[in-house]
């Protein structure tokens, strides 16, 4: 069967064999067009990108992990350009397939991830997660998907966007698997569950699922989330623009427009807009860790549906506003999240954030 070409860059029988045994013997996984892997080059997403780029002398750390794990690579999928999109559109690519809602994008920017593995074609999506982009395509597909406490796992050998939220994460169809992933890929930890969940957005029945006690809250940053979202943005921005500012102003128009915009937006950040951006945030962090103290976690949307395939720019806008409303607080503050699917249709999943170093206790309770 021909592999779907808005899906795979490149696939194989598999694509890289496993170079162990262990807990992942026999999974499939597709890797996001980010990561080094032997023999190939990181495409980013983008043709121009590709066709500057050396094949990787060896994989990156967490490829390898996988591979001696027993999990082999069944190929290479695409992403939004350079990752700085939540649709899962490409302009070069297309838009890869939603089994789970045909008319809808699959989210982004694990867009290549989330579908290898909705269509049945993986077992484990490996993606990046900055401002949702596992977390989105997972709720997106009506799969789990887990976003590591920041630097819990390692990112060298993948290329970066904005690395003070950069994460490495992935995207399955069951909840088993997805703490399969983790043993191998997740430090050690506490496996506690907490005695209080916290619920946000409505989510309070859909919390109750894990027989702890809920208790609906609300909080300023997302009753009214612009402020904080300007504040992740011009970080965000201003870090990408530093890791791709130059080859992006010697290649015009060689990114879609929208994304080029974003990436040109960081070029505006000065230093005191950034830093003051980055002491807010280190305030509405302090204040979310003092709410769940010890022994609550925080429930809330993990993003909604994904917006349908054709939309105007103003209605894919709102939809991004709103998508980066329930994404960015674990984003930007470095927290584990993990997303995990509701049975609804079109599927639209909630999602849990845990302090920090708590991953591995996430994925035991949601498991």
């Amino acid at each position: 069967m021909t592999a779907d070409a808005t899906v795979w860059r490149i696939k194989g029988m598999p694509l890289a064999p496993a170079t162990g045994r262990g807990p992942l013997d026999g999974l499939r996984v597709a890797v996001k067009d980010l990561f080094a892997v032997t023999g190939f080059a990181v495409g980013g997403g983008n043709p121009a990108w590709l066709a500057e780029a050396l094949p990787a002398a060896e994989d990156a750390p967490v490829v390898a992990r996988l591979r001696a794990a027993g999990a082999s690579v069944q190929g290479i999928v695409h992403t939004d350009e350079l990752a700085y999109s939540l649709s899962g559109t490409n302009t070069h690519y297309g838009t890869p397939p939603n089994p789970a809602a045909p008319d809808r994008v699959t989210g982004g920017s694990s867009s290549g991830p989330a579908s290898a593995v909705a269509t049945g074609h993986a077992d484990i999506g490996l993606g990046t997660d900055t401002g949702g982009s596992i977390r989105v395509p997972a709720s997106c597909c009506g799969l789990y998907g887990l976003r590591p406490t920041h630097d819990a796992v390692p990112t060298e050998g993948v290329l970066p966007l904005a690395p003070s939220f950069d994460t490495v994460g992935w995207i399955t169809r069951d909840a088993a698997t997805l703490a399969l992933a983790g043993e191998v890929l997740l430090p050690d930890g506490p496996r506690t569950p907490p005695r209080r969940l916290l619920a946000l957005g409505g989510t309070a029945d859909a919390a109750e699922r894990w027989g702890i006690p809920v208790r609906p809250v609300t909080l300023s940053t997302w009753d009214d989330p612009d402020p904080l979202l300007l504040a992740f943005r011009q970080i965000q921005a201003a870090e990408a623009w530093r890791a791709h500012g130059r080859w992006i102003a010697a290649h015009p128009r060689a990114l879609g427009a929208d994304v080029e915009r974003r990436f040109r937006f960081g070029a505006s950040v000065d230093a005191a807009t950034e830093a003051a951006a980055r002491a807010q945030l280190a305030v509405w962090r302090a204040e979310l860790l003092e709410l769940l103290g010890d022994d609550a976690w925080l429930v809330l949307p993990a993003g909604g549906p994904g917006h349908p395939r054709k939309i105007s720019l103003a209605d894919r806008d709102a939809w991004r506003r709103e998508t980066l409303r329930c994404a960015v607080p674990a984003s930007a503050f470095g927290l584990p999240s993990v997303s995990v699917p509701t049975g609804v249709t079109p599927p639209a999943g909630i999602a849990v954030i845990a302090p920090p170093g708590l991953d591995k206790a996430l994925l035991k309770m949601v498991a």
